[in-house]
């Protein structure tokens, strides 16, 4: 995929600072190319998907040109590790699990689409739904 979608984190309502710990246990594995000034990691899986990850802020990710079946696994688990979310342009809103909901600010709740989708099969169904 060619467009940007967001890694995020709320808690009560209030978008709560990631713990780059787990972002880096998980990714870290499939890095191929790091810049740490801007910092941008490229993953890419032993079946070729990949997936450029910008470290935005200590409040978001950015992922894009992301694609593959193993990619979206790990995209999961990061979503699961984190407990976290994925923002998609456009006004769609993925959790990993129905608890995340209650979690997320009011405009999120009122104006976006919730989607539960606990697998990187899902995720790309999700997205693919969403375009």
């Amino acid at each position: 995929m060619s467009y940007d979608v967001y890694v995020c984190r709320f808690v009560n309502g209030e978008q709560e600072p990631l713990d780059m710990d787990i972002v880096h246990e998980v990714l870290d594995l499939y890095v191929t190319a790091r810049d740490p000034e801007h910092g941008f990691l490229q993953i890419k899986s032993e079946s070729g998907g990949e997936a450029d990850v910008y470290l935005s802020s200590e409040k978001t990710i950015t992922i894009n040109h992301f694609g593959g079946d193993e990619i979206m696994d790990v995209i999961s688990e990061l979503l699961r590790r984190l407990d976290a979310t994925l923002i998609l342009p456009g006004g769609t809103v993925i959790l990993h699990s129905d608890e995340g909901s209650e979690h997320l600010s009011q405009n999120l709740k009122d104006e976006w689409s919730i989607v539960i989708a606990s697998t990187g099969k899902e995720i790309t169904r999700a997205i693919q739904a969403s375009s």
